[in-house]
């Protein structure tokens, strides 16, 4: 944990709740053992669907569907959300809680590997939420960059690996060492690019928020 457990303790006291049909798949999900975003990303996400309103939104890690179906429910004004999953037990799962929550029209799912989908997609997004496989953050980055609209939002979740970001190399565990060091590379780029503003915040287990703006071509590097 990066942030004070007491103090995350009593945010997540203040807040609201969310939808039945998220409530349920959430319980499942965390009875299954399985990862979606946590309470004070749930939250900020609300907020910045609040003040973005985006219509079209891509979502790089479905898992359950959870973060989707939040998406889709707190979004102010109608959206298009694509979604792309990997692991192929949880795609069924995905997809029927998609049904359940009536959402199965406004959410489309790819099934695969987002490394070979990502470059097939061509119209641009409003938001893009990262919460993949960590060390592949920094592989997808040159086809989300070109994916994400100029004024657009992307957000990439867990990026400061419960604290072992600002460790040692030799601290880390050797087999998360890989993660560690392309993390690292990821915000170096997110934080040093002339397209991008970024905020680092640690939120949950660290996320960063960027906006990509309109700079002259021998700037962006």
């Amino acid at each position: 944990m990066i942030v004070d457990e007491r103090l995350v303790t009593y945010i997540n006291s203040l807040d609201t709740g969310n939808t039945r049909i998220l409530d349920a798949v959430e319980r499942e999900a965390l009875d299954s053992y399985v990862p979606i975003i946590r309470k004070e990303m749930q939250s900020f996400l609300k907020l910045l669907l609040a003040m973005t309103k985006p219509k079209r939104i891509l979502e790089v890690g479905t898992a359950v569907g959870f973060s989707s179906i939040l998406m889709a429910e707190y979004d102010p004004v109608p959206c298009e959300i694509v979604t792309i999953e990997n692991y192929e037990k949880r795609i069924p799962i995905a997809r029927e809680n998609f049904k359940r929550a009536g959402k199965e029209e406004q959410i489309t799912l790819l099934e695969g590997d987002a490394a070979e989908i990502l470059p097939t997609l061509t119209e641009p997004f409003d938001l893009i939420f990262m919460d993949a496989a960590k060390g592949q953050y920094i592989h997808f980055m040159p086809d989300i960059l070109r994916l994400l609209k100029t004024g657009g939002t992307l957000v990439s979740d867990n990026v400061l690996q419960d604290g072992d970001i600002i460790e040692s190399h030799y601290a880390v565990i050797r087999r998360n060492r890989t993660i560690y060091k392309r993390m690292r590379e990821y915000l170096y780029e997110l934080t040093h690019r002339k397209d991008l503003v970024t905020a680092v915040l640690p939120v949950g287990d660290g996320i960063t928020v960027s906006t990509k703006v309109e700079v002259e071509n021998d700037e962006k590097e």
